[in-house]
Formats: structure tokens, C-alpha cells, sequence
């Protein structure tokens, strides 16, 4: 099963709202990883074989680009703009349930492609 790993700007509840929905979720701040660098909590993600969510759209997507350019791998990022949870909830359970969240390391994906 996908595991997941929520960038400190992302609300909580949204990890809540996936583990009552049998995901494995890990937030920050339960990893002790508050106020580290982008790159750091995007380096943490891979070690432990999860997918990176944020809301920190501009800075996470430039990260992507600089990891494509020089080679270096990542386990997947979701970019999601701040949205009502529920709208968050839905798309990322459409996402996780998708076969295309298998292909993700490396890849940014865009949540709002899976908003309808």
C-alpha cells in the first residue's frame, strides 16, 4: 500500500481522514521533522519509501526540477493547492486508488488533476 508523508503545511486532519481509510500516513511533526529544509523532509520521504504531500507548490516543484536535472532520485510528490479537506480527501483517495501512483517516484503529480 502507498505510504504517505505530509509536508508540515499540510492540516492533520487530512492524515487522519486517510488512516480511517486503512492508509499509512506520517505527518512532520510526528516524525520530528519540523522546520527542516524542503529538500531535507523530501530526502526523509524516500529513505522511508513515502510520497511527499504538500501545499508548498512553488518551492517542491523547482526541488523536482533540480533532482530531474541532476539525477537524483525521490519517492514522488503530490502538489496540492489549499483546498477544503474534504476536496483533498476525495482527490487523494482517487489518486491513491489509481495505477498511476505506482509510477510516481520521481514524478510530481498534480492533486488538482484528480479533483472532479
Amino acid at each position: 500500500m502507498t505510504r504517505l508523508f505530509l509536508d508540515e503545511d499540510v492540516p492533520e486532519a487530512i492524515a487522519i481522514a486517510l488512516r480511517l481509510r486503512g492508509y499509512n500516513v506520517v505527518t512532520t511533526r510526528e516524525a520530528g521533522r519540523k522546520s527542516l529544509t524542503d529538500k531535507e523532509q523530501l530526502d526523509y520521504a524516500y529513505s522511508e519509501e513515502r510520497i511527499l504531500l504538500t501545499h508548498n507548490i512553488a518551492d517542491f516543484a523547482k526541488i523536482h526540477l533540480d533532482y530531474v536535472i541532476k539525477g537524483k532520485e525521490h519517492g514522488g510528490i503530490i502538489l496540492a493547492r489549499q483546498l477544503p479537506i474534504g476536496v483533498i480527501v476525495k482527490a487523494l483517495l482517487k489518486l491513491l486508488s489509481s495505477s498511476k501512483i505506482k509510477n510516481i517516484q520521481n514524478q510530481a503529480i498534480w492533486l488538482s488533476d484528480w479533483i472532479s
